[in-house]
């Protein structure tokens, strides 16, 4: 019986050869990438059966790796893996093509038994947001209510969403990165928000930013 193809996406390496040490029992990692830009083209080029992605990935974050990939119709399975236990970030990734969401908080445990109910067919979440995620799906939020952004805190937003940091921001829009910063606490600001997970989470709900 073939084994299932994985391909692993993280921007830190050391985390990427912890990995596939963990999921080589049962998978064949066919290849490792650090740089969302290349993801597409490895997906063509690898055709894994599963994609393990991280949102937070430089230059193209996770979530508009998986919009490509849609746009382009290729098909995919794909596992989020993130730090951000948030039930905004995990409904999006659904949305977006997702079959599970991993806390990098998990134990391996847990990613192995997300992995073989994806590669099954099913779907997965953390019992920790499977509750939130729920309710958020038929109720909804109201957090960003009658809150209108500038031209230019959108762009920022934008790039906050598609998993850029600050720096990276900067260099896009050509200002400094503290200008970036500024701006970003200003709209956490004006959305009632405390993190970064919690701001992209009602951009994403809300459809403040589009793509």
């Amino acid at each position: 019986m073939r084994r299932p193809r994985l391909l692993l996406v993280d921007d830190h390496q050391i985390l990427l050869d912890g990995l596939a040490g963990l999921l080589s029992a049962d998978c064949d990692v066919v290849g490792t990438q650090t740089d969302g830009r290349a993801v597409v083209d490895d997906v063509c080029r690898l055709q894994p059966d599963l994609l393990l992605l991280d949102l937070s990935i430089p230059h193209v974050g996770g979530l508009e790796v998986m919009r490509r990939l849609n746009a382009r119709k290729i098909p995919f399975k794909a596992i989020v893996l993130t730090m951000h236990a948030d039930a905004g970030l995990a409904i999006e990734s659904l949305r977006c093509g997702a079959s599970a969401f991993v806390l990098k908080q998990s134990g391996g445990t847990e990613l192995q038994k997300a992995l073989r109910m994806v590669l099954d067919g099913a779907t997965y979440l953390p019992p920790q947001i499977t509750k939130h995620a729920v309710l958020m799906m038929v109720a909804g939020s109201v957090e960003s209510e009658g809150v209108e952004l500038t031209a230019h805190q959108l762009d920022v937003l934008r790039l906050i969403v598609g998993g850029l940091r600050a720096k990276e921001i900067a260099s896009t829009l050509g200002i400094s990165t503290r200008a970036v910063e500024a701006i970003k606490y200003r709209i956490m600001q004006q959305l009632h928000v405390r993190s970064t997970a919690a701001l992209v989470r009602v951009a994403l709900e809300h459809r403040l930013v589009s793509y």
